[in-house]
């Protein structure tokens, strides 16, 4: 439902249905089996990074309502009418590799700035997770070594990108390349193509 309303809205984006569909499979997937997703990218990718997130740790679409069960929990726990706990709603576990600027800056000042992604992915990600850069021209440094890393690690991974056919695609298990080449026009496609995802995976989970 959700892809084919994509694809009625932005009919350039058809030739993407078949990796689309695949990376809302592999996240279904990811979050059945306890994983979550890992995102990352650089400049106006890096606000799209956070923006993913911010879509996948509460409400999108869908309230997500706590459960009268779960609400008992947080009573149990202290809980009072004014806390207004019952407000909280369910997440899916998402990640930025962009949320961290403490650590990032320190790595890249004590160690190399190239690897600050890959470094996160060693740290936190976990085999059965899945990894979305974002990169519009496909050839960001630190992308491609944290996408190595991802694939040594047995973490899931995709690529958002444009139709440069960057070096990153050959790193990435699923590439959604949308078909445009100017940096602005990609990310103009990356959002509802991400919108997409988001609609598609809380839908499975929520409603």
């Amino acid at each position: 439902m959700f892809l084919n309303d994509l694809i009625e809205r932005y009919p350039v984006l058809a030739v993407n249905r078949n990796e689309i569909a695949a990376l809302i499979a592999a996240l279904i997937d990811t979050y059945e089996n306890g994983g979550k997703l890992i995102v990352a990218g650089n400049g106006g990718s890096a606000s799209d990074a956070e923006h993913i997130c911010g879509e996948l740790l509460k409400g999108f679409c869908s309230k997500r309502k706590m459960s009268a069960e779960d609400f008992a929990k947080l009573s149990a726990a202290g809980a009072q009418k004014e806390d207004q706990l019952e407000l909280l709603q369910y997440g899916l576990p998402a990640l930025s590799l962009l949320s961290h600027p403490a650590l990032n800056s320190a790595f890249g000042n004590d160690v190399d700035p190239d690897l600050a992604f890959a470094q996160q992915l060693w740290a936190q990600g976990k085999a059965g997770d899945t990894f979305l850069a974002i990169s519009t021209g496909g050839n960001a440094s630190n992308l491609r070594k944290a996408l190595i890393t991802a694939r040594a690690m047995k973490i899931k991974t995709a690529l958002l990108t444009g139709n440069r056919h960057g070096v990153c695609e050959k790193y990435a298990d699923i590439v959604i390349a949308v078909p445009e080449k100017e940096t602005f026009k990609i990310q103009e496609l990356h959002l509802p193509v991400y919108h997409t995802l988001c609609l598609a995976v809380e839908a499975k989970f929520f409603e």
